[in-house]
């Protein structure tokens, strides 16, 4: 097994300076479980509104929530319920909630420094398809991951889309946005954090490599995978073995085995 040991730096763990931002526009949270998670989490929500004369123990469980928190219910027919949420299965409840706040790559030191755990680190390249990015939230949050870092740009944000993919995951793992993805990555590497990408070309197989320590995985968007520039800040490259005829997995497939493999040697089973 490859034993990998980032130099010391003058600083152990020090925050980066890339800082993270609000979106514009209000988020529109729906489905049982993202909207419950959004209320277990202390998220700031302006009102939850549910479907008239849709009346469960979750939906009472949910608005004794709101209660509890100050969010004012108030119910609407399915039409209104359409028009707020459309093509989309709502469940009946739609939750309008302030701009989703982004973190600052501070943030997600600090989280590992809480833990007083080595940073673990999750990278999207300019991901497109927000069901595969809360998915892999979902699995990251699962696994201990500290907080995700996408590009500014050209990528999937935290939309409504992402919050019923994550089930509520996004509620509980920071999400950063950097303006030069390339950038954040040596600044990563300047603080001891090691960088592995996942590519099909990789040197490593992905389970034959030390993935303990302070470690960033990077994941290629859907189709071009990850940018040649990426690839190139990457310290090392792993790759799943392959014995069908498919020439590649989903990413969110790829990067959810990739995780646990993380998560495996971090706890040394």
């Amino acid at each position: 097994m490859l034993r990998l040991l980032r130099p010391l730096s003058n600083e152990r763990y020090s925050p980066g300076k890339e800082t993270g931002g609000l979106k514009k526009q209000e988020d529109i949270i729906y489905g049982r479980h993202p909207v419950e998670e959004a209320l277990q989490s202390g998220r700031p929500l302006k009102k939850i509104i549910l479907r008239q004369g849709l009346q469960d123990s979750r939906m009472e469980a949910i608005i004794q929530l709101a209660g509890e928190a100050g969010v004012p219910v108030e119910h609407r027919e399915r039409a209104g319920m359409d028009r707020l949420a459309p093509r989309v299965n709502h469940q009946g409840i739609v939750a309008l909630a302030a701009p989703f706040a982004y973190a600052s790559l501070d943030d997600l030191y600090g989280r590992a420094a809480s833990r007083e755990e080595d940073p673990f680190f999750l990278v999207l390249d300019h991901l497109q398809d927000p069901h595969n990015f809360g998915a892999l939230l979902r699995t990251a949050e699962a696994v201990g991951v500290h907080g995700a870092i996408i590009p500014e740009r050209r990528s999937v944000g935290v939309t409504t889309g992402v919050y019923k993919a994550s089930a509520g995951a996004v509620e509980h793992l920071p999400v950063a946005q950097v303006t030069n993805l390339a950038r954040t990555l040596e600044e990563l590497k300047e603080k001891r954090v090691w960088v592995a990408g996942a590519h099909m070309e990789g040197e490593l197989i992905f389970n034959r490599a030390d993935l303990k320590g302070p470690l960033a995985l990077v994941l290629g968007g859907e189709g071009k995978g990850m940018s040649p520039l990426i690839k190139q800040k990457c310290d090392f490259l792993l790759r799943l073995p392959m014995a069908g005829q498919t020439p590649s997995l989903n990413v969110s497939v790829a990067g959810g085995i990739l995780l646990y493999e993380i998560f495996r040697q971090r706890k040394a089973w």
